[in-house]
């Protein structure tokens, strides 16, 4: 059945990503799904874009500020340039957007059912039902104003979509995914990401609104004659008190721009840096062969393969996964460019050679990975030394920010 897997709070935030960070987040985002599918299947990348904290953990790593509403927009976008000219060799397509973008989903849908054989009128119908269900079935006070559809050659999907709250200058994120899905009008969401209204909210998409929506089917089967006369007979009904909800878990995105210690799990932090320092120089000729890498791009390095192999638990922190490239507010520092740059290089050369057959790149990421999961016990410099470590070399790096 369908899973409702957690729910957090996401600032709103406007503005623009940079170009010089667009581009690089495109191509991260392509390499890194890549990488995905080459090591899991297409349809693991959209298992994982429909959890939430591995979607924030996905965005932070990119460069995009940890905690803001628009990773939502920033990384769907960059995965529709970044996946557009192989969306036929690796089977994804991804469409929608932000605002008009939107609109075009069931017509770009049409286009990929003319190219896979998949029934795109089918999937364009799934896509507005999908809609519909959070902006009218679900009223929590967020307008939707972005909805993103992500489907694979063999017709499994993955929605994101986000609404906003100006009043409150919040945003809530719905993610969806198709093989959980049994009915769209009962307990469909993979998870709805947001911070809980103060108000009522009217969720008819739970199941246990079942018997509500077959009133409503049967008022409206009566006509409106019955309706007006029904309506004029009611007086001050009973409101029972609602089940009571079993807890979910619960990502919290605060307000503050910077980051601080209490928004990572340093224990991860410390298993990441010192997996880099002991993989690192062994791994060096087989993983890099790329001249000009050192060790700074092996720690970054150390997040990416934890975003591309990490186990769901290790992703209650996306934060943490700012510290990879920085942020483009400056937070936690600045995107260092020849880092970022060599992140992509290196990851390029390791999912081209598995593309011909040769894995050994994409093996000693894994390696890495697995040698930071298992260094439970690792010390380190305090969240504080490491932040101004990165600050203090961040002209070296080519930091920049907005």
């Amino acid at each position: 059945m369908t899973r409702r897997s957690g729910t957090a709070d996401l600032p709103l935030h406007g503005g623009r990503v940079p170009a010089w960070l667009a581009q690089r987040m495109s191509r991260l985002g392509r390499v890194i799904v890549e990488a995905i599918a080459h090591e899991y299947g297409r349809d693991e990348v959209l298992r994982r874009l429909s959890h939430p904290f591995w979607f924030q953990s996905f965005g932070a790593v990119m460069g995009m500020d940890w905690h803001s509403s628009g990773i939502t927009t920033s990384v769907l976008g960059a995965l529709k340039r970044g996946l557009a000219p192989v969306e036929k060799e690796l089977g994804l397509y991804v469409c929608g957007g932000r605002g008009r973008h939107s609109r075009k989903t069931p017509a770009e849908l049409l286009r990929v059912g003319e190219v896979t054989g998949l029934d795109g009128a089918g999937l364009g119908t799934v896509s507005r039902l999908v809609a519909k269900v959070d902006s009218a079935a679900v009223q929590d006070g967020f307008e939707l104003y972005l909805h993103g559809f992500v489907l694979s050659a063999s017709g499994a999907w993955t929605v994101v979509q986000q609404g906003m709250d100006t009043s409150r200058r919040e945003a809530r994120r719905y993610h969806w995914l198709s093989e959980h899905v049994q009915s769209f009008v009962d307990g469909p969401h993979a998870a709805i990401d947001g911070k809980p209204a103060p108000s009522a909210i009217v969720n008819l998409a739970d199941r246990r609104a079942a018997g509500s929506r077959s009133s409503q089917v049967a008022l409206v089967q009566r006509g409106p004659d019955w309706l007006v006369s029904a309506v004029a007979k009611l007086r001050s009904p009973k409101i029972e008190p609602a089940p009571v909800q079993p807890l979910l878990p619960h990502l919290a995105l605060p307000a503050h721009h910077d980051v601080k210690a209490s928004d990572i799990v340093l224990r991860r932090l410390h298993q990441s840096l010192t997996a880099a320092a002991d993989r690192g120089p062994q791994d060096f000729e087989e993983l890099l062969l790329v001249p000009g890498v050192g060790a700074r791009t092996v720690e970054a390095l150390a997040m990416v393969a934890e975003v591309i192999h990490g186990a769901p638990y290790r992703f209650s922190d996306p934060a943490r996964f700012s510290l990879a490239h920085g942020g483009k507010d400056g937070h936690p520092y600045p995107v260092p460019l020849a880092v970022y740059d060599q992140t992509l290089r290196t990851l390029r050369h390791a999912v081209d050679r598995a593309k011909l057959g040769n894995s050994d790149k994409l093996a000693a990421l894994q390696r890495l990975d697995a040698q930071a999961r298992s260094l439970e016990h690792a010390t380190g410099p305090t969240f504080d030394e490491h932040v101004s470590r990165e600050r203090a070399r961040s002209r070296e790096y080519g930091g920049r920010s907005v």
